[in-house]
């Protein structure tokens, strides 16, 4: 079953500082038949403008995973991280029994465009952590290539949640593909692009819930990034 969230369907503010889309409910903007979708809770797309973001704000028992498409965002936190992340580059934190960040658009003259996701700890209280990590292009095309999951495999980011993210590009007519174990689930965001799903045509900024499939096959209709859940 694959239920398509269409771009245009998100709630949308634009604050000026920030643009910003959100697939799931979000601060002000709340959709009662989005308001998660398995362990994944908020799903944001941003615009951030040069020389603004977000000041020092906590979280708690949440994983905080952040990925540049263009520009850069600079973070601080209360653990003594202070990373600058660039497109390629794939942030996560393990928010646990409590920590303060900010992120900022270092430049005066480029905006930042990024996903910031949530999903929701395998269980609550964990000491907080963070990681970084660059993935070159060539190791995501074509293919699915695993950037973070609970166990750390082939290199990724350790999540702590029954979930593995995979990131892949395509340049157009070229295809990949995603096997699907028994009960697992899946949500496919396309970041840039377009592509076809198993035969449904989706533009950049679309999402896909899937559940009771035991694969996904995508085929770009243009140069094409997507992000991958594949959850319990």
């Amino acid at each position: 079953m694959f239920t398509v969230r269409k771009s245009d369907d998100r709630g949308h503010f634009n604050h000026g500082w920030l643009d910003t889309f959100h697939t799931f409910s979000f601060g002000n903007y709340h959709d009662p038949e989005y308001t998660h979708f398995r362990s994944l809770r908020v799903m944001n797309e941003d615009r951030i403008a040069p020389g603004t973001g977000f000041g020092t704000h906590p979280h708690r028992d949440m994983e905080i995973v952040t990925y540049v498409l263009s520009g850069a965002l600079e973070h601080k936190d209360s653990m003594g991280s202070g990373e600058v992340l660039r497109p390629g580059e794939f942030q996560r934190m393990s928010a646990g029994t409590g920590i303060e960040h900010s992120e900022f658009n270092p430049s005066g003259t480029e905006p930042v465009h990024l996903y910031q996701i949530w999903l929701f700890p395998r269980e609550k209280g964990i000491v907080p952590s963070y990681e970084q990590k660059a993935f070159p292009a060539e190791e995501k095309q074509g293919r699915f290539r695993v950037v973070a999951s609970p166990d750390g495999k082939d290199g990724s980011l350790t999540i702590q949640q029954d979930a593995s993210i995979y990131l892949s590009e395509l340049d157009a007519g070229q295809t990949a593909s995603h096997e699907l174990a028994a009960d697992r689930h899946a949500w496919l965001q396309v970041l840039r692009g377009g592509l076809h799903l198993n035969g449904q045509t989706l533009v950049a900024g679309d999402g896909v819930a899937v559940s009771e499939e035991d694969a996904l096959s995508i085929e770009a209709t243009d140069p094409a990034e997507v992000m991958l859940f594949d959850l319990g």
